[in-house]
């Protein structure tokens, strides 16, 4: 009987280590980059800031400039816009910034407006990790069912380990492959509560949409804003006819005056301009994990009343939380840099993982050189092309340009990289990320001048040339070691030792 339990359990682990190399050949590429674009999107506030130093910063706003500066945008309008956003200043990104459906400018402190608002290359990171540059909903719905394959590799990881737990310490310094596997089980079995929470609530952001619109037609008569009622409130009847631009000082002055614990984040007017206008508020509550409440207004300023985010029911809550869980948008820059650490550990599992399935192979007499290499490419070439990317949009490139730059030149590295070889590649991947970095923030000080060592700008500028010295410094002592071993042992080391 015990010899039977045994064969089982060989057998399902046998089962579970195919699935979990499975899972990871075919979808481990994309994986992979959405946790290098994830980790880096959750200082996509800082990666503003640094892109656009000259914009205009301040601690906060009063409610009668925001509204100048809003009306000044919507009478700019070339045709009418059906919604009109108040970004108010953040901690982390310290500014005011007037958007409608077609454009969006920074504004000043006294309600004039300063320049239009760009933020190409964190705009292209942010929609890397989003919709990984697909049309929207079939981006969010892969991303979202890739979220659901990493919880897949996360748990058919557990299971081809039987003894990961046991291990949980274990480490072989110097050993070859060995090394590479103990990295990968211990940091997956560390890190798992943050990947799993992570990979989850990406899922969620990512397929909603897509439920919402099957639920929608199963029983909602196609109506996805009844279905998100209950949740996030429903939207008024369209009025129609035209009117004054509502009153948006007013209910900033109610908040400030009614809930002056809460952070106003955003004031989003509904149909400016029109006799069926209304405004959300959205207001942040301290000390919790939500991204806030909406609290509406009539176009008179009448208060109606909240949503319930923060005071409903406990499905409003827990959907209120996922997004500032997925970003780390809740407690500030420690736990930002925490999300830093996960993230960057969560691309070590990923990378790793693949290069133990490929060791694997080679041992067990099936290598696949190519395929490693590639592999290789792809892990060295995903944060290159987006320090190329970066120089791109610094240069003036924006939009489709920039996903251009990024995938042509991450298809032809993968091509490169069949033909390099895997030590070679790694080297080439190192040496392009420098540059790229390097003419990155050299473009940028010639670009800004003064306002590129600005509080804006200086603490971007020192990490990323940091980075950039350390790649090229490995690149060259690995070129070295290269040539060292090439060349062989030279004839001091046929020398007995005294």
């Amino acid at each position: 009987m015990a010899e039977t339990n045994v064969k089982k359990s060989a057998v399902r682990v046998a089962k579970a280590l195919e699935a979990h190399s499975l899972i990871a050949v075919i979808f481990g590429g994309l994986i992979y980059i959405l946790a290098v674009t994830g980790t880096l999107s959750v200082f996509n506030h800082e990666f503003q800031r640094w892109e656009r130093p000259d914009a205009p910063e301040m601690t906060s706003i009063a409610p009668e400039a925001a509204e100048r500066a809003a009306l000044a945008v919507f009478r700019s309008e070339a045709k009418p816009t059906t919604h009109l956003y108040i970004n108010f200043p953040q901690d982390d990104l310290p500014r005011t910034v007037i958007t409608t459906d077609t454009q969006a400018f920074f504004a000043n402190s006294d309600g004039s407006i300063a320049s239009r608002e760009t933020f190409p290359w964190t705009q292209f990171l942010l929609d890397l990790h989003y919709y990984l540059h697909m049309p929207q909903i079939l981006g969010l719905t892969v991303v979202g069912a890739l979220g659901a394959m990493l919880i897949a590799l996360s748990f058919s990881g557990l299971l081809a380990h039987p003894r990961i737990f046991r291990d949980a310490f274990t480490f072989r310094r110097k050993a070859g492959r060995l090394t590479t596997v103990d990295l990968h089980n211990r940091l997956g079995v560390w890190t798992l509560p943050f990947h799993f929470s992570n990979a989850l609530t990406g899922s969620i952001l990512g397929l909603a949409t897509v439920l919402a619109f099957a639920i929608a037609a199963a029983g909602f008569d196609n109506d996805t804003e009844a279905l998100f009622a209950p949740v996030f409130g429903g939207e008024p009847e369209m009025a129609a006819g035209k009117a004054e631009p509502a009153d948006i000082a007013g209910p900033l002055a109610y908040m400030a005056r009614e809930y002056p614990d809460l952070n106003v984040t955003y004031v989003i007017l509904h149909d400016p301009g029109t006799a069926g206008q209304h405004i959300n508020v959205i207001a942040e509550h301290p000390d919790r994990l939500i991204f806030g409440d909406y609290y509406n207004f009539t176009a008179s300023g009448e208060f109606k009343g909240n949503v319930g985010i923060s005071d409903g029911t406990v499905g409003q809550q827990v959907t209120g939380a996922v997004y500032n869980v997925h970003f780390g948008n809740w407690g500030g820059l420690i736990v930002k840099l925490a999300y830093l650490v996960f993230g960057t550990a969560l691309c070590t599992i990923v990378a790793s993982g693949l290069s133990i399935y490929f060791a694997k192979r080679e041992t067990n007499g099936r290598p696949a050189p190519r395929l490693a290499a590639v592999w290789t490419g792809l892990v060295w070439g995903t944060p290159g092309m987006l320090a190329v990317a970066l120089v791109a949009a610094l240069l003036g490139m924006e939009g489709i340009a920039l996903v251009a730059v990024f995938w042509l030149g991450l298809a032809a590295l993968l091509a490169g990289a069949s033909r390099l070889g895997k030590a070679r590649t790694v080297l080439t991947g190192k040496l392009m990320l420098g540059l790229a970095l390097g003419c990155a923030i050299a473009v940028y000080l010639l670009r800004y001048g003064a306002y590129a060592v600005s509080s804006s700008g200086i603490a971007v500028t020192v990490i990323a040339a940091g980075l950039a010295i350390a790649m090229l410094v490995w690149a060259v002592r690995g070129r070295i070691a290269a040539a060292q071993v090439r060349q062989g042992p030279g004839p001091d080391s046929l020398q007995p030792a005294e």
